[in-house]
């Protein structure tokens, strides 16, 4: 068994932590929580399941003190990127794993004192700290990886990410920490002070970065091209009200330089209403890589026929894109970890773990 402590119960961690605990290869042993109103709670009341044993807490030497293979790692965005260090170099210190759900998909990317203080948290602990999700995760590192090794020649790719935030609930996140319903007028989205852009820069720098590292190419810099759009009337969506004019959709994108020119392209459209798309009803994911010969590839995900819970496609994909990612990084020497081009779904997996278990 592989022993999991989960840390955060926001929508994604929430959906990671039912994931472990329904797992028969997992053992959930811990569950740091950072709302009052969560701690003292069985896990399992949290999650919508039996009763576990396992307690939440806020308290981190608490977790520190349980023996575990690996940290599932699901803080909530916040400014700036690398705000979630202290905590994570904690964890690794003490000889935890961590998979992060929100980043550090490649830290080496940053060099300096930044990547020192992680490196030295591994070695001090034994452990690996590697990232997995989807975006950052799946759809740029792994997938449009993947699709370009039909390419003789390569000319760029571009990944576009379309996501309709209509649904969140939490105002805070929604317009604090993801500047919805600010003033356009009042916005340089490519100011890297602007919160929401001093969150998701160097998050999508590293995504940029370890697709690099994966096609053997050498980033010279990434440039950004914000832009954000006004609502075109009142919008009530789950977190409030956005007025008409506020910022209801933002258009991130990222540039990864190769060679003076920009190879690698990020686009994510996270939107409260359609009117600024070019598709009313865009898949999540479209890819195109030019090159000899290009590819495009247009992905979706869905729930399994008859799953009426509120648990979207995606943040199902979010724990299971962490699930079996577990072995990987309990297997991987310490330091740190870019993940690798592929993380499928392993039928093995309850035999690994036994395996991992009698080491």
């Amino acid at each position: 068994m592989y022993r999991v402590i989960q840390w955060a119960t926001g929508a994604m961690g929430k959906t990671c932590l039912r994931a472990v605990i329904d797992h028969p290869a997992m053992q959930l042993v811990g569950l740091y929580v950072y709302g009052q109103d969560k701690a003292g709670r069985d896990a399992g009341d949290i999650a919508r399941r039996p009763a576990t044993g396992v307690i939440a807490t806020r308290d981190v030497d608490q977790i520190l003190a349980i023996e575990a293979d690996v940290v599932i790692h699901c803080a909530r965005l916040a400014p700036p990127y690398g705000s979630h260090d202290d905590e994570i170099l904690r964890l690794l210190a003490a000889g935890r794993n961590v998979i992060s759900i929100n980043g550090y998909s490649r830290p080496r990317h940053w060099g300096g004192a930044r990547l020192a203080a992680i490196e030295a948290a591994c070695a001090a602990g034994g452990s690996t700290l590697m990232a997995a999700g989807l975006n950052p995760g799946f759809a740029a590192e792994q997938l449009a990886v993947v699709a370009s090794g039909v390419c003789a020649e390569l000319d760029h790719i571009e990944v576009v990410e379309s996501v309709d935030c209509r649904s969140v609930r939490h105002p805070d996140y929604v317009f604090a920490i993801l500047g919805f319903g600010a003033d356009p007028a009042g916005v340089d989205a490519n100011d890297p002070a602007w919160g929401p852009a001093s969150s998701l820069n160097g998050m999508y720098a590293e995504v940029l970065s370890a697709m690099a590292e994966h096609l053997g190419l050498s980033l010279e810099r990434v440039e950004t091209d914000h832009r954000v759009f006004p609502a075109t009337e009142d919008l009530s969506v789950a977190a409030g009200t956005i007025a008409r004019g506020g910022i209801s959709h933002v258009n991130w994108r990222w540039r990864g330089i190769v060679a003076g020119a920009p190879k690698l392209n990020l686009s994510i459209h996270w939107y409260m209403e359609t009117a600024h798309l070019d598709d009313p009803d865009p898949p999540l994911w479209r890819i195109h890589i030019a090159g000899q010969p290009g590819v495009r590839l247009s992905v979706d995900l869905e729930k399994r026929a008859g799953d009426a819970t509120a648990t979207s496609a995606e943040q199902l994909a979010v724990a299971g894109a962490v699930i079996n990612a577990i072995p990987v990084v309990c297997a991987a020497a310490p330091g740190v970890m870019t993940r690798p081009v592929a993380t499928p779904f392993r039928g093995d997996l309850a035999a690994l773990a036994a395996a991992h278990s009698l080491v």
